[in-house]
């Protein structure tokens, strides 16, 4: 196996971290890695914002659901989806202030397809400094909020937020599904899924009850279950979007 190979398949979500500061030159390096990865048609349709203030970090950990390694965290890295430079591209090109990028569904996916793949490079190439990560979903529970704590201009939104310190912990990096749950040859196959949940649910069974001597008893399928209820669902999103600028048709 290859040290790279090694490495990615030994992530691990941190979410203790020690109070030593994360350098400029780390900060260097981790978004050097994040502007190497995949962009489609090199838009580059994403920005990141990084918040080190306590008070700031304090606030979005609040948003997230109370998610204390929000505020404890040495830097708090925010992905966004960014179409509103391609818009400024545009109008520099156009001499016309007015103009307005096309834009749709597509255009959406695409920002926000950017934001995640220049993400988990950032990820990878922290935990390659010897870092630890977690990516906060919870910043859309209060999706207008964040934006307004950041500014954030038209045409861009907060994806996810990403915590990033060194590690203060050690945890087992938890089981994922079986590969025959994941991967289809030749076209998609579903007579597999159901085996392949099961056999995952006994397997988290049995993980929880490791790490939490028994305290913690659930599995995959009652967790996602709970989880995509519809009021956990953030039902205000496309609302919050669409008065962000997008156009979701």
């Amino acid at each position: 196996m290859s040290d790279i190979i090694r490495h990615l398949q030994a992530h691990r979500s941190i979410r203790q971290f020690k109070s030593t500061a994360i350098t400029e030159e780390q900060v260097a390096q981790i978004i050097a890695s994040a502007q190497s990865a995949s962009t489609s048609s090199n838009l580059q349709a994403y920005s990141v914002i990084g918040i080190r203030d306590a008070s700031t970090k304090r606030q979005l950990a609040e948003l997230a659901g109370n998610q204390r390694h929000v505020e404890e965290c040495p830097l708090f890295l925010v992905w966004c989806a960014d179409l509103h430079r391609a818009q400024t591209a545009v109008q520099l090109h156009q001499e016309d202030d007015a103009l307005e990028i096309p834009q749709n569904v597509e255009t959406f996916l695409v920002a926000t397809v950017d934001a995640a793949l220049a993400a988990q490079n950032a990820a990878v190439a922290a935990e390659a400094l010897g870092l630890g990560t977690v990516f906060i979903g919870g910043i859309r529970n209060d999706l207008r909020r964040v934006i307004e704590l950041l500014q954030l201009p038209q045409l861009v939104y907060p994806v996810f937020g990403m915590c990033l310190g060194e590690p203060d912990q050690a945890p087992t990096p938890r089981p994922r599904l079986p590969r025959s749950a994941i991967y289809h040859s030749e076209c998609y196959s579903a007579r597999e899924q159901a085996e392949g949940i099961r056999a995952y649910d006994e397997t988290l069974v049995q993980y929880y009850a490791s790490r939490t001597g028994g305290g913690k008893q659930t599995n995959w399928s009652g967790e996602l279950t709970a989880r995509l209820r519809p009021e956990r669902l953030r039902p205000d999103l496309y609302e919050v979007l669409t008065a962000q600028g997008f156009r979701l048709q």
